[in-house]
C-alpha cells in the first residue's frame, strides 16, 4: 500500500508539473499572435515563437491570426431608388492590425464587419436605380470598402476591398432584360444584314460599271484596230493594183500593139461585164462604135 501511494503521489507531482509548463511555456505560430491576461488584464501581445508566462498568473486570451481573410455574407434583399428589390451577394478582404482592439474593441469583429457590410449597402444601393446598381459595381465597391475601412479601423481592422460577386434582380425584370436584349441583339443584326446587302449592291454595281467600261474599251480598241488593218489592206490593195497596172501599161507600152489588136481584146472583155446574177441590165458602152471602126480598119485593106 505504501509502494502505490509513493507512486500515485509521483504521478499527480509529475502531472501538476506537466500542467505548469503547458502554462508557463507557449509557442505562437507564424503569422498569428496571442493576446495574454495577467489577473483578467490585459498584459501583452505575444510575437510568434516560445514565450514564458507566469503560471496561474498570466493566461492568453485569444489567438488572433494576421493574414489577410476572406468573409463571403449570404445573399442580401436590397431596394434600389425605383423600388426594386435586388439580392446581392459580397465578399470583403480585411485584416487584423491591432490584436488588442480587435479583441476589446468589438465582441465579435467578423459579426461586425457582416451587419456593417449589410447596412451599408443597403445606403449605398438605396440611392441608385436598377441600371446605375448593374453598371456600377466599381463604383459600389468602392464605397463600400470606405466606409467599411473608416468604420472597422476603431476595431483594429483594415478592409482592403470590397467585392460584389452577384446582383440577381427579380425574375419578371430578368425576363423583361432577357426579351430587351434579345430584341437589341437582333435588330444589330438586322442592321448588319442591311449594311452587307447595301455593300454588296455597291460592290455588284462598281464592277458591273467597270465591266461595261472594259467591254466598251475594248471593243472600241477592236474597231480601232480592225479600222486600222482594213485601212492597212486597202493601202496594200491599191499600191498592189497600182503596180499591176503599172507592169501591164509598161508590157503594153513595150508590146506596141496595134488599134486592131487593142479593139479585139476589149471586145473580148464585153461578155465578162454582162456576167452575174445582178447584172439585170446591158448597156453597151460608146466606145463599142470606135472600137468596132477600128477593128473593121484591120480586117478591111482598103
Amino acid at each position: 500500500m505504501d509502494f502505490a501511494g509513493v507512486i500515485l503521489g509521483s504521478l499527480g507531482v509529475l502531472a501538476v508539473l506537466l500542467l505548469m509548463l503547458t502554462r508557463t511555456l507557449v509557442i505562437v505560430n507564424q503569422a498569428n499572435t496571442a493576446v495574454v491576461e495577467r489577473l483578467g488584464r490585459f498584459q501583452r501581445t505575444l510575437t510568434p515563437g516560445l514565450t514564458v508566462l507566469i503560471p496561474f498568473v498570466d493566461r492568453i486570451r485569444e489567438r488572433v491570426d494576421m493574414r489577410e481573410q476572406v468573409a463571403s455574407f449570404p445573399p442580401q434583399p436590397v431596394i434600389t431608388e425605383d423600388n426594386l428589390v435586388v439580392s446581392i451577394d459580397s465578399v470583403v478582404y480585411f485584416q487584423v492590425t491591432d490584436p488588442k482592439a480587435a479583441i476589446y474593441e468589438i465582441s465579435s469583429f467578423l459579426l461586425g464587419i457582416e451587419q456593417l457590410t449589410v447596412t451599408t449597402l443597403r445606403n449605398v444601393i438605396g440611392s441608385m436605380d436598377l441600371e446605375q446598381t448593374l453598371t456600377s459595381r466599381d463604383q459600389i465597391n468602392g464605397q463600400l470598402r470606405g466606409v467599411l475601412d473608416e468604420a472597422t479601423g476603431k476595431w483594429g481592422i483594415r478592409v482592403n476591398r470590397v467585392e460584389l460577386k452577384a446582383i440577381d434582380p427579380p425574375r419578371s425584370v430578368q425576363e423583361s432584360m432577357e426579351k430587351q436584349l434579345k430584341a437589341e441583339r437582333e435588330r444589330r443584326a438586322a442592321i448588319l444584314i442591311a449594311e452587307g446587302e447595301k455593300q454588296s449592291a455597291i460592290l455588284t454595281a462598281e464592277g458591273e460599271k467597270q465591266s461595261a467600261i472594259l467591254m466598251a474599251q475594248g471593243f472600241a480598241e477592236s474597231e480601232v484596230v480592225r479600222a486600222q488593218a482594213e485601212a492597212e489592206a486597202t493601202v496594200v490593195r491599191a499600191e498592189g493594183e497600182a503596180a499591176a497596172l503599172e507592169k501591164v501599161y509598161g508590157a503594153i507600152h513595150e508590146a506596141n500593139p496595134s488599134a486592131a489588136a487593142l479593139a479585139h481584146r476589149y471586145l473580148e472583155t464585153l461578155p465578162g461585164i454582162a456576167q452575174g446574177d445582178a447584172n439585170k441590165v446591158w448597156v453597151i458602152p460608146s466606145e463599142l462604135t470606135g472600137a468596132m471602126d477600128v477593128l473593121k480598119k484591120g480586117f478591111v485593106k482598103e
